[in-house]
């Protein structure tokens, strides 16, 4: 039996909302400890809930913390 896998298509015109761990620990660079403590300190985005066992970060709280870390510097 031949398995194929279902492929999701993505318009590109649909604006990303939330990105899951995987995706802001490769947006920003850093670990998903680093992330955690952070986010614990009140330096980071918290995550948002997107069902009972599942979270995931705004990506305009993403951009801006990013934004503001250029301003730091």
């Amino acid at each position: 039996m031949k398995r194929t896998s279902a492929t999701v298509h993505r318009d590109t015109d649909t604006p990303r909302v939330f990105a899951r761990l995987p995706a802001v620990i490769q947006a920003t660079g850093l670990g998903r400890s680093t992330i955690y403590r952070l986010v614990a300190s009140g330096t980071f985005p918290s995550p948002v809930h997107l069902g009972p066992r599942a979270v995931g970060w705004r990506w305009s709280d993403l951009e801006r913390w990013s934004e503001s870390r250029r301003e730091a510097r």
